[in-house]
């Protein structure tokens, strides 16, 4: 591919799913102008996230919405040559998942169900169960929704099945217990950070990472939308207000560069660990 711009999103998205998509249309315009080729939009971009992440009102959920129905296919429709990464609350068999899709103009490449889940969360949406990453015209891709990207178990498995980018969406909320009173402080933003720069420099891989801003419920978004590279060191950011973190990347070539000395996928030892 060699080098190619990428854009991860911070944005504010509620349950108004024409707004939503009217959004959605403004910033891959932006994006598109900018000469972006791979968009990270965050968790629930299409409905918004839970108003409660501890205790989520079952009767004010997001709207739970088909993978192949309209609002999908629109985001679809305006990514175009662009490959668009969006999340939302999926229908499935009288089941809702916190899902991320994987879009471009040809229609789409790829799902992937939200696998570790917050105990609130866990109330009102089943648990996805499996780690898959997919071909798509900007490389070998796989998705982390939220919490997964807690879990380095997650992206490794992506990295092993030959994805050089991970893109994370994210609904990542500042610390709901104690939180700071500024939100570089925040613990929260602080370990945003950390899973962020960590999975990517673990796994040598390219780590796109998406947030919501503004707010839900007792929630406030943290945004930090950023582009980190094979070595850990963040690229580009939003820091917490909204934008588009956009970085030129030659992910080939820089996830190449990152494992010529030290291979970490290579000189794993499974037979040591338990």
């Amino acid at each position: 591919m060699g080098t190619i711009r990428i854009g991860a999103v911070a944005a504010g998205f509620g349950r108004d799913l024409a707004f939503d998509l009217s959004r959605v249309a403004t910033i891959v315009d932006h994006a598109r102008r900018d000469g972006v080729q791979l968009l990270v939009l965050p968790d629930a971009a299409l409905g918004g996230y839970l108003d409660d992440i501890t205790d989520p009102d079952p009767t004010a959920l997001p709207p739970a919405l088909d993978p192949d129905g309209p609002e999908v296919a629109a985001v679809a429709e305006l990514a175009r040559e662009m490959v668009v990464c969006v999340g939302f609350c999926e229908a499935d068999a009288g089941l809702r998942y916190n899902t991320a899709a994987c879009v471009c103009g040809d229609g789409m490449l790829g799902l992937h169900r939200k696998v570790h889940q917050p105990p609130g969360e866990s109330r009102v949406y089943a648990a996805g169960s499996e780690f898959r990453a997919v071909d798509t015209p900007v490389g070998r891709l796989g998705m982390l929704v939220d919490y997964d990207k807690t879990f380095p178990e997650s992206a490794r498995t992506l990295a092993l099945d030959g994805a050089q980018i991970l893109a994370c969406l994210s609904a990542w909320p500042t610390s709901i217990t104690n939180r700071a009173s500024r939100m570089a402080d925040d613990r929260q933003a602080k370990l945003f950070d950390l899973y962020d720069r960590s999975r990517a420099a673990e796994n040598q891989v390219v780590l796109v990472s998406s947030n919501l801003t503004g707010g839900a419920g007792r929630m406030r978004f943290l945004g930090q939308a950023k582009v980190v590279g094979p070595d850990g060191e963040i690229l580009a950011r939003t820091w917490s207000k909204a934008g588009i973190a956009v970085a030129e990347v030659d992910v080939e070539g820089s996830v190449s560069a990152a494992r010529r000395v030290l291979a970490h996928l290579k000189e794993r030892r499974p037979d040591a660990y338990q």
